[in-house]
């Protein structure tokens, strides 16, 4: 658990001539499209380079998976997105909508009417989003970015490839990097796999559960791609283990519902036999081990001169979890922390970039954020949590959103997001095989309505 965030109060200089600013945002997914949407609000001149043909970034569904499954070969083709054909969100559309842009099913009834929609229903919202906004102007699509590095005058320059192999060098006041985090895949160190003969692959590459048909597969993980693809596999293998490090080490249980699925502690070991053994003793013949691992912090192009680093998947030192002090307000981060409702945090922490470069809002002395940076670090030594937890923001989400929203003077999470969210949380535990498609709280669904009728009616879309 990480701690709330800081209290350090910006000063707001209600005096001081706004500006604007030639700002490059990296990557057009759900964190880049609000963020070019904000900094455009705040009057900043707004460039989105996009190495794919269209807004999206992880919420872009691809059959395709990379030429090595468990991502660690450098020199593979990288796919950017991470989605599963089956996958479902986890959290109401109602929740996961921007704060201004409800979403809701369309008034035709078409498409994925659901509460809880597939990837193909987020892509539409999103989608939606670019057009009533305006982003697809202010995107370079199919234009990989190479590098961001410092220049002269605290200006950064970035090199972007076309897909023409077109080389292109700009200069920009400030960079925010949207990039996503769902690409470079994190393993599990599992002693003896070097001369295990089976398969691995990492849930970066997963997309439908066919090829496991009649297999042994241990599946490592329990978050929610986890959740989700033990039970699509368990369709079709024929028999699945899943290890996890929250399971303690005697147990070896069997999942409710499933015949050919068991619940062990994590792998103990592998074996140049096949066989993996688990710390409760079990040992199983398997076919595949699929880590359902996560992910690493990855910005291959970015130049900081060591001011940013990733250190054991803890990217700083940053002020909350956005601004580089010694770089602020010239350097951003859009969409880092996790155990989030992602999109109106996104947009939140963008009204806090835009704000800060416009300089209608202030960041504390880079002294003071630099201060704050290392207070949170001890306590998170102090509470024995490992730096990879430090944006996980699963104790304090809202305490973050709503810090947030305080430092740009716009509202906070509204009280019935905040209600649905955790009566989701409380039915996932209750219910995991049916809480997507049961829903009993009629009143949390009015109080959205109510709110969503009043921004429609107020939205004037810019």
């Amino acid at each position: 658990m990480v701690n709330p965030p800081s209290t350090i109060q910006p000063n707001l200089p209600a005096t001081l001539p706004l500006h604007s600013r030639n700002v490059a945002v990296i990557g057009a997914g759900a964190a880049g499209i609000v963020a070019a949407r904000e900094l455009r609000r705040e009057g900043h001149k707004v460039v989105v380079l996009e190495k794919d043909n269209q807004i999206g970034g992880t919420w872009v569904y691809t059959p395709r998976v990379e030429t090595d499954p468990i991502g660690l070969d450098p020199g593979r083709e990288i796919i950017h997105s991470s989605l599963y054909s089956s996958l479902r969100t986890n959290i109401p559309r109602e929740v996961m909508g921007y704060t201004d842009y409800p979403f809701v099913p369309r008034k035709s009834g078409s498409g994925d009417t659901r509460r809880f929609p597939s990837h193909t229903e987020v892509l539409k919202y999103l989608k939606e989003f670019g057009r009533d906004f305006g982003i697809h102007e202010m995107v370079r699509y199919e234009t990989e970015v190479l590098n961001v590095g410092l220049v002269e005058n605290n200006k950064w320059k970035v090199r972007s490839k076309t897909r023409h192999d077109c080389y292109i060098d700009e200069i920009y006041d400030a960079v925010v990097v949207c990039n996503g985090h769902y690409t470079e895949p994190r393993i599990a160190d599992i002693p003896g796999i070097n001369s295990w003969p089976g398969k691995q692959m990492h849930s970066h590459n997963y997309r439908a559960p066919e090829p496991f048909q009649d297999q042994v597969v241990i599946l490592i993980g329990g978050s929610a791609s986890a959740v989700d693809i033990c039970r699509d596999i368990a369709g079709v293998a024929k028999e699945v283990y899943v290890a996890s490090r929250s399971v303690a080490d005697e147990t070896y249980e069997k999942h409710p519902g499933y015949d050919n699925m068991w619940h062990h502690p994590m792998i103990e070991s592998a074996h140049r036999d096949g066989t993996v053994v688990f710390r409760n003793g079990n040992v199983v013949l398997a076919d595949v081990i699929l880590h359902c691992t996560g992910y690493k912090y990855h910005f291959p192009f970015l130049d900081t001169n060591g001011n940013v680093t990733v250190d054991d998947n803890c990217v700083g030192p940053l002020y909350e979890h956005v601004f580089p002090p010694v770089l602020a307000p010239w350097l951003s981060f859009v969409g880092l922390p996790w155990k989030v409702v992602p999109f109106p945090l996104c947009e939140l922490q963008s009204k806090w970039i835009a704000g800060n470069l416009s300089g209608r809002l202030a960041l504390p002395s880079q002294e003071e954020m630099m201060e704050d940076v290392k207070a949170f670090y001890s306590k998170l030594e102090a509470s024995g949590t490992p730096k990879r937890y430090a944006h996980n923001m699963a104790s304090c989400r809202f305490d973050y959103d709503d810090w947030l929203a305080e430092q740009c003077g716009s509202p906070g999470i509204e009280e019935w997001r905040k209600q649905m969210y955790n009566a989701v949380s409380k039915k996932k535990r209750d219910r995991p095989e049916t809480y997507r498609d049961e829903w009993e709280d009629d009143d949390l669904i009015l109080q959205a309505e109510e709110d969503f009728v009043k921004h429609t009616s107020s939205r004037v879309v810019t």
